[in-house]
């Protein structure tokens, strides 16, 4: 062989490893998660409006055909404020990815009390202060994007009344404190059934070793965890019959409250 065409080979065997080394797009490439697609990493969806919504985000354009939807169901709250449940169509909530690139149904939302963000929503449960005459739900990408149709944002607006002043507690059972760890798959104490009677103020603390969100099913009432911190939730079991309190993302049971 000579010189020549070992030189010739030598840049050969230099250009397609570059090449590889390059990855998607013909450009090195870092933002790859292990087991992460290239359409998971560049987010490729839609099209990317100039326009902006009322919090100054870009809209990001999708066909109305197959695009996310949200309905809103609001309820006042035994202690003030509303419950508010989303309901969501093709579209899931990902807060784990939240940050991320923008895949199709998939993200977050934020609630506009009279045209004012207070809160974002990472599931399909959120809580609003008293006071708010309307409430809009709007639902975005993992990149804060907001999703739109038309032109518009994907979003939902309900009316709210006067919300119900919290029921006088003058004959209401003494208060009571349920302490719980999480370790792992592990809770402390284990798992049982806590009589409490109707009226009776219930106080959660609630310390966990991962970030996790703790749900009071029946109520409606939600706690996020903070790995390493004690988070506590004070409410009146008003209603009676069984109610279980769980964490969302693993699963568990804390605790069940039987209401009387």
């Amino acid at each position: 062989m000579t010189g020549r065409r070992r030189a010739g080979r030598a840049v050969l065997a230099l250009a397609v490893g570059a090449a590889l080394l390059a990855g998607c797009g013909g450009r090195p490439t870092t933002h790859h998660k292990p087991g992460t697609s290239h359409q998971e990493a560049t987010g490729a969806n839609g099209t990317l409006l100039t326009a902006r919504d009322s919090t100054g985000h870009r809209l990001r354009e999708v066909p109305a055909a197959g695009a996310p939807a949200v309905r809103i169901e609001a309820r006042p709250d035994s202690e003030g404020g509303w419950n508010v449940h989303l309901l969501v169509e093709r579209f899931r909530f990902t807060p784990e990815s939240t940050g991320g690139a923008a895949l199709p149904g998939r993200g977050h939302a934020r609630l506009l009390a009279d045209g004012r963000e207070t809160a974002r929503a990472y599931g399909p449960w959120a809580h609003v202060p008293a006071g708010a005459r309307t409430l809009t739900v709007r639902l975005y990408a993992d990149d804060h994007t907001a999703w739109a149709v038309a032109g518009r944002p994907v979003e939902a607006t309900v009316r709210l009344g006067a919300p119900a002043s919290p029921t006088p507690t003058a004959t209401a059972a003494p208060g009571r404190t349920l302490a719980v760890t999480i370790s792992g798959d592990f809770v402390q104490p284990p798992p049982s059934r806590v009589e409490v009677r109707k009226g009776e103020r219930i106080t959660l603390q609630v310390t966990g070793d991962g970030a996790d969100t703790v749900h009071v099913h029946g109520y409606d009432r939600e706690l996020p965890l903070t790995a390493g911190r004690t988070a506590t939730l004070t409410f009146t079991a008003d209603r009676t019959g069984l109610f279980e309190v769980e964490t969302h993302e693993s699963g568990l049971v804390l605790t069940q409250l039987v209401v009387r």
